[in-house]
């Protein structure tokens, strides 16, 4: 992690690694959490080791496969707080890094979980947010029911 370089925001994706950023003593500005991991549920310890008395805790109903404007609303939201936020979803959030790499100030780092390899780590760009953006954009809009 030392090679974060000052990143205007840190934003994890996934229980365990918001779990590890916060073991390792990295608080993160804003993190993904649903209470589960490789489709099943995250222990207690994992649980519990994702909160923080510093987080603000949104919940956000986001059913998988999914992107709904619900979540794009409050990942926006997030951005602009000035304090550290964890997103909760009530369903998959394994494609909320695809809205936070959109949204996410210039010099972020979004990193997210690759279930039995490890982690990948973006670093957000004008040309990584503008590729990203493009493909939320071409993604078939569902209507919230």
């Amino acid at each position: 992690m030392s090679d974060l370089n000052n990143p205007t925001k840190i934003i994890s994706v996934g229980d365990i690694v918001t779990f590890n950023l916060l073991n390792a003593g990295l608080i993160p500005d804003i993190s993904f959490v649903d209470d589960r991991t490789k489709r099943g549920p995250a222990s207690d310890n994992v649980m519990h080791g994702t909160k923080h008395p510093r987080f603000k805790t949104i919940t956000v109903n986001n059913p998988p496969g999914t992107i709904t404007e619900e979540l794009m609303h409050e990942v926006k939201r997030a951005m602009d707080s000035g304090n550290p936020v964890r997103i909760f979803i009530k369903g998959e959030e394994d494609l909320a890094a695809l809205p936070a790499i959109a949204m996410a100030p210039i010099s972020s780092v979004v990193i997210y979980g690759l279930p039995d390899e490890g982690a990948v780590l973006v670093k957000v760009t004008d040309k990584k947010k503008k590729e990203i953006q493009s493909f939320i954009d071409r993604m078939k809009c569902k209507e919230e029911e």
